[in-house]
């Protein structure tokens, strides 16, 4: 990508975040657009993404990113909190959460290609020192490291119902799971809720936002960990999908 082009998209996704009011300085708007940049070029290797357009990619990657710091906002983001991001992907929405908030995190993904690419993206990029990647599953990861975080996203992974069980271990008191959905049908919605009661979990937050330019519809939804759960959890690996709550 030119410089000139990654400048003008940097000018855009400052204009076009403070919309959903998150306001990035210019050294974090073009840190979030140096990361798309590295996307790119890995891309052309390794099958992070089918997103190529630079301006498509900005909304459907960097802006969709960005909604979850919008969603986050309201609990009062103190700079001790830990974030984890499951089925990160590309780095999505992890890295922009991470530059946005300032925060430290882990970024997890099933796939170790993809979470290498992720690794060098954050070195790159100067987070080495606050975001730790690894290959693992969001059921092995709770063994490890139970109710060790405060927020944890899900962009594009699993049905509601499979996010709330992996995100329930994991997550402090009060934590809250931030998961992001096109659209949602009344029936994934009904047994999410079901799901949440089982896992000791309360929605609190439910939003709809529309990208720029009818790029497309998001529902934000934030479940907040206000009870003890009612079952065994983590669940062996696979449980969570193959026989959901």
């Amino acid at each position: 990508m030119e410089q000139m082009q990654a400048a003008k998209l940097t000018s855009q996704l400052q204009r076009e975040s403070e919309i959903y009011g998150v306001n990035l300085s210019l050294e974090q708007a073009d840190k979030i657009v140096s990361h798309l940049v590295l996307l790119g070029e890995k891309n052309k290797q390794l099958n992070l993404t089918r997103i190529t357009d630079p301006n498509e990619a900005l909304r459907l990657h960097l802006l969709d990113s960005l909604l979850f710091v919008t969603a986050s906002k309201k609990f009062c983001l103190k700079s001790s909190d830990i974030f984890l991001d499951i089925g990160s992907g590309g780095g999505f929405p992890g890295i922009p959460f991470a530059i946005a908030t300032g925060l430290s995190g882990v970024l997890i993904d099933s796939v170790g290609k993809k979470i290498k690419a992720v690794d060098e993206f954050s070195a790159e990029l100067g987070l080495s020192n606050r975001i730790e990647c690894k290959a693992t599953r969001a059921e092995q990861l709770a063994l490890e490291r139970r109710a060790q975080f405060n927020f944890v996203l899900a962009r594009a992974v699993a049905s509601l119902n499979v996010l709330i069980e992996y995100a329930s271990p994991l997550l402090v008191s009060n934590g809250c799971l931030i998961a992001s959905k096109a659209h949602l049908q009344e029936i994934e919605f009904s047994s999410a809720q079901r799901a949440a009661d089982l896992c000791g979990l309360s929605l609190v937050s439910r939003e709809t936002f529309e990208l720029p330019d009818d790029s497309g519809h998001r529902e934000i939804y934030v479940f907040q960990k206000t009870g003890n759960e009612k079952i065994k959890l983590p669940r062996p690996v696979g449980m969570a999908k193959n026989k959901p709550l």
